[in-house]
């Protein structure tokens, strides 16, 4: 194994000293093949890990400039090793001896989708991994020993078999390279073929549960297959023809029995703005990148939207173009969701009833007759949804097992029925047209897809007591900025805590473009075009092995959840 006599020495002067001392092995270290450094010593067993690199060039890696020359295959390529490196950390890390976190010893662990992330980093010469560690400790005197146990055997070890070219599954890494340009193909092709969302023949939709992402046993799950008057074919670069159900643009309404697996296909979709993992069971569930999920919220603010196309007309002359509140309804929440999303470029929302408001989703004709129009403020989404597609151009894919009426506004009509797709749309058109619904239209306000809102960069403050920046993610779903909390456990396409953290960092990197005339869409695709030109490390103060790539769309929504957030 590679050594660093230097380091050693100092080891084994501060052995049983306080923990400070530790600081004294901060900075690189050559250990011939790569170079170790310590970017950040914690101050005590008990705090944070510590934050560690390790850097070896291509010369020595034997890594092929091909394995990386493009967006895609270098996307790709550092989220293989990622995932090679932490296999490899657990393998021969042992588990923590000691006081606090000593012995603590791994990588950001990435989920399912295959995603730009900080923790490995390809330059045009070398790689870089980066980590964390609990340096070991004595209550709160340093352990020396186990110290060079981790910095000189187990590290150089998981170094050795992850980050050396010849010691890794070439067809492994090489597959995963081609699984992701095929995906991404699909993707850019979705447009042109008039989809807003593609599910693959032979998928496995169905998750180990509701807060594990990973496939259900495939034994347990029921095999995908389109509907033939839906299926679609994609020639893909690296895996020939690709076959499966083609959603197209428009209204789809996706229906059938409780338990037959309606959510489970909406959830899939949902998650298919990102590619996924080989053996993931959704490898060719794709969608729109642009595409939004929605619900209601009860309970968040509102800062200045015009909901005005769902709900005007209130109580005592109350005006709903320039809408706040500190506490939303259901239905003011998701009239307000959808709006904030059309704001930031959403192309497709999809709706599940389950999570909806049912006075913003339908009114029927009986509540219609007993409230009438002009003491109900609240235009259904039923009633805007075809304006939604054809004045604005965006399309919604819809769960609904308890309202027909739907079925009226539907472009194509979709059953579920024992986890199997089946095109119902001439049927259900047939039944619509034999049982009218007999409910009136509301006609509701004006979509004006380019209302821009520009926020208030005084508003804005990620300051915490004496520190000028705190942003940390300590609870699921929820970015600690500076003194506020930011709720983002109502937006569901979230991938966990490494993109909140980004997200929060990224909300700080926007205030130098919040100059009193961009809105909030121009000032998240800034930095969405920043993080592709240079990398996720623009938004970070500092270098960090924890953060992943995001859309704008959740950046704004982030910024949205801002309880102080003031506009312009």
């Amino acid at each position: 194994m590679s050594d660093c006599p230097g380091l050693r020495s100092i080891l084994q002067k501060i052995d049983n000293r306080g923990y400070p001392a530790y600081r004294d092995i901060k900075g690189p270290h050559n250990f011939g093949d790569f170079q170790l450094i310590m970017d950040h010593i914690q101050g005590d067993p008990f705090a944070s890990p510590s934050r560690i690199r390790v850097r070896i060039p291509d010369k020595i890696s034997g890594f092929y400039e091909s394995l990386s020359n493009s967006v895609e295959r270098k996307t790709a390529f550092e989220d293989f090793i990622a995932r090679v490196f932490e296999e490899n950390l657990k393998k021969h890390s042992g588990g923590r001896k000691g006081s606090g976190k000593s012995g603590q010893i791994e990588i950001e662990p990435p989920g399912q989708e295959i995603l730009r992330r900080s923790s490995v980093v390809k330059t045009s010469d070398s790689i870089e991994v980066r980590f964390f560690i609990g340096l070991p400790a004595r209550g709160r005197r340093i352990d020396s020993s186990a110290a060079s146990k981790m910095l000189f055997e187990i590290i150089p070890a998981a170094v050795f078999a992850s980050l050396y070219y010849e010691n890794l599954d070439e067809e492994a890494l090489r597959g995963h390279i081609r699984h992701y340009e095929d995906s991404e193909y699909i993707r850019s092709k979705l447009d042109d073929a008039g989809l807003i969302a593609f599910v693959a023949d032979g998928s496995y939709l169905p998750r180990t549960s509701g807060i594990d992402e990973r496939p259900l046993s495939f034994e347990k799950a029921v095999s995908f297959r389109s509907p033939e008057s839906l299926r679609v074919t994609f020639q893909t670069p690296n895996s020939g023809e690709i076959s499966g159900m083609g959603i197209p643009k428009g209204v789809t309404l996706i229906t059938g029995g409780g338990y037959h697996g309606k959510s489970t296909l909406l959830k899939a979709i949902e998650r298919g703005i990102y590619a996924h993992i080989p053996g993931d069971g959704r490898e060719f569930v794709i969608t729109n990148q642009d595409a939004m999920k929605i619900r209601s919220e009860d309970g968040r603010r509102i800062e200045s939207v015009d909901i005005s196309p769902f709900i005007k007309n209130l109580p005592f002359g109350g005006s709903t173009e320039h809408f706040s509140t500190d506490n939303a309804s259901g239905s003011t929440s998701q009239a307000a969701n959808i709006i904030e999303s059309v704001e930031a470029g959403a192309k497709a929302l999809l709706i599940d009833e389950d999570t909806s408001a049912t006075n913003f989703m339908i009114r029927d004709k009986r509540m219609q007759e007993l409230i009438s129009k002009e003491n109900e403020p609240i235009t259904p989404f039923i009633d805007k949804v075809r304006d939604l597609y054809e004045k604005c151009g965006i399309s919604s894919i819809i769960i609904a097992g308890g309202c027909g009426d739907y079925i009226d506004v539907a472009d194509i009509v979709v059953c579920m029925k024992d986890y199997s797709a089946f095109d119902v749309t001439e049927r259900a058109k047939k039944i619509a047209a034999g049982n009218q619904a007999g409910r009136s239209f509301a006609e509701g306000g004006i979509f004006d897809p380019y209302i821009s809102r520009i926020p208030d960069k005084k508003s804005i403050n990620p300051a915490k007591g004496k520190r000028t920046v705190k942003i940390s993610v300590k609870e699921a779903g929820k970015i600690e900025f500076g003194y506020e909390r930011i709720d983002m456990t109502a937006i569901e396409q979230v991938s966990g805590r490494s993109q909140l953290r980004a997200i929060g960092y990224a909300i700080n990197y926007s205030l130098k473009n919040m100059d009193g005339m961009r809105d909030l869409s121009e000032i998240a695709g800034l930095v969405e075009d920043d993080i592709r030109d240079f990398g996720i490390d623009i938004i970070s103060p500092g270098i960090r092995g924890d953060l992943e790539s995001f859309r704008k769309e959740e950046l704004c929504a982030a910024m949205d959840r801002l309880r102080k957030l003031g506009i312009i």
